[in-house]
């Protein structure tokens, strides 16, 4: 990313030991100093700045300023209050107590069990929430433990899933979940579909775990065409080399179509983004994949032309390997946010995007790491506690200007997953999948299956401190 360059080189961890910390117990760091890190850091780059008035350049006096600090109890507190319309237009920006987690995170490494899953109200107007697995992840205890796709949980170490208490329940490292059967009593709505408690459970424990994103990768035979499916399942910059093989795996089965699946893909790296667009066009190097909006004070000091991230035809030197396609299919889901919608907003003006399955989450804002250090970079950080934060500091838009889509990109094949017969990923007659190959073999004619109401409440990457993320890395 250009324009990060321009302003803050936001260096990695790696540097960084335990060892080079003095004791936080012994030199503890006050409440004051951490809120003025809080508000320096939001008044140079929050995006939002000029919706805030405590955020003004000339808001406070000397006296008014420190007044200001003083009344916060808690760095969390004092963020909170110069959060803009949360959670109306800011549901993203965050701060944390322990960025060495943060940046284990932003790389891909996570506590896990392996066991990927949503959460359900249901009914839609009760707070009873069950859970349902979406996949495994291979060498976790969930798959060691058998767990498969579809399977159905009702309650964590015997106490029934709600509104209430599903995060305290799952957010454990170590838990046993209670099963259940979904009953659809035979009919396609979801009126009468009840949960049945089984008496079977499976105890789970987490581990750190580093993810590989390029979940499925596979050529199906349709209507004598070859079509890739790439399950993606996260924006992550260590495995970029990984994604370039997979493009140039399906430029050697010769693909004609790209059922492209984003469904449980929450976001990540701008660049990766960027990357995995040029990956899946190559025709369009060079022209606008988006352009950034930073808040007014930054806006007004940047060369125009480091607004915009162009499409690309290498990494870092290395060619990528591009399919030159004019149309993509993208399976959706509310799980599908940030970086994954930025793929699909920014491939809109240029090639036929086909999306299928449910509408997004609506995040068009990207994120960079502020440390408590002269530039906030992880450079000569206060090295007497661990706070850092994650606001929000540009929106994207694509060629034509479109953003603030807060209400999520909406589907033109509108569909949800069948909780009751979730299908196996990757098999030509999961329900998502199967509408993108009948959409490719029948030339858009498609048999649609009566539209779910549940609502889904959650899921597991809301245990992570990288929900619904898109970043702002440096390249």
């Amino acid at each position: 990313m250009k324009s990060i360059k321009l302003f803050i080189l936001l260096c990695s961890l790696s540097f960084i030991t335990i060892g080079c910390f003095e004791d936080l117990d012994d030199n503890p760091v006050s409440t004051r100093d951490l809120n003025n890190f809080v508000w320096k850091g939001l008044n140079r780059y929050y995006v939002y700045k000029d919706n805030v008035p405590d955020l003004a350049n000339d808001r406070f006096s000397d006296s008014e300023y420190d007044n200001f600090l003083n009344s916060f109890s808690s760095p969390e507190d004092c963020f909170e209050s110069l959060i803009y319309q949360r959670p109306a237009i800011d549901r993203f920006s965050w701060i944390t107590d322990n960025y060495i987690e943060l940046q284990q995170q932003l790389n891909g490494t996570t506590y896990n069990n392996g066991m990927e899953f949503g959460l359900v109200r249901f009914p839609s107007t009760s707070s009873e929430v069950f859970g349902y697995v979406r996949y495994v992840l291979p060498n976790t205890d969930a798959e060691s433990k058998g767990l498969q796709r579809g399977l159905i949980f009702h309650a964590v170490n015997g106490s029934s899933l709600n509104i209430d208490n599903y995060r305290a329940l799952l957010s454990q490292n170590n838990y046993t979940i209670n099963l259940a059967t979904y009953n659809d009593n035979g009919t396609p709505e979801t009126d009468d579909d009840i949960i049945e408690p089984t008496n079977q459970s499976v105890n789970l424990t987490k581990t750190p775990y580093t993810e590989n994103p390029i979940f499925i990768k596979r050529v199906l035979e349709v209507a004598n065409q070859n079509v890739g499916y790439l399950m993606y399942n996260g924006f992550t910059r260590d495995f970029d080399s990984q994604l370039n093989d997979t493009f140039n795996y399906f430029q050697s089965q010769n693909i004609q179509n790209l059922v492209l699946d984003l469904r449980y893909n929450s976001g990540g790296s701008v660049n990766t983004a960027i990357l995995l667009s040029s990956m899946i066009t190559g025709q369009f190097t060079g022209q606008v994949f988006s352009t950034e909006e930073w808040n007014s004070d930054i806006q007004a000091q940047l060369d125009p032309n480091s607004l915009i991230n162009s499409f690309l035809n290498n990494d870092d030197g290395t060619p990528l390997n591009s399919l030159n396609l004019s149309k993509i299919y993208i399976l959706t889901t509310k799980s599908t946010a940030s970086a994954s919608e930025l793929v699909i907003n920014c491939l809109n003006p240029y090639i036929n995007v086909v999306q299928i399955g449910d509408t997004t989450t609506g995040k068009y804002q990207a994120s960079i790491t502020l440390f408590d250090s002269p530039d906030f970079s992880s450079r000569d950080v206060n090295p007497i506690h661990t706070y850092a934060m994650q606001p929000l500091v540009l929106k994207s838009l694509n060629s034509v200007g479109y953003t603030d889509y807060d209400d999520g990109l909406n589907p033109g094949i509108q569909v949800k997953e069948n909780y009751g017969n979730l299908g196996v990923l990757g098999n030509p007659d999961e329900t998502l999948l199967a509408i993108a190959l009948q959409h490719i073999e029948d030339t858009g004619r498609v048999s649609l299956q009566p539209f779910s109401n549940l609502e889904i409440v959650g899921d597991s990457k809301d245990f992570t401190l990288m929900k619904n993320r898109m970043y702002v890395d440096e390249k």
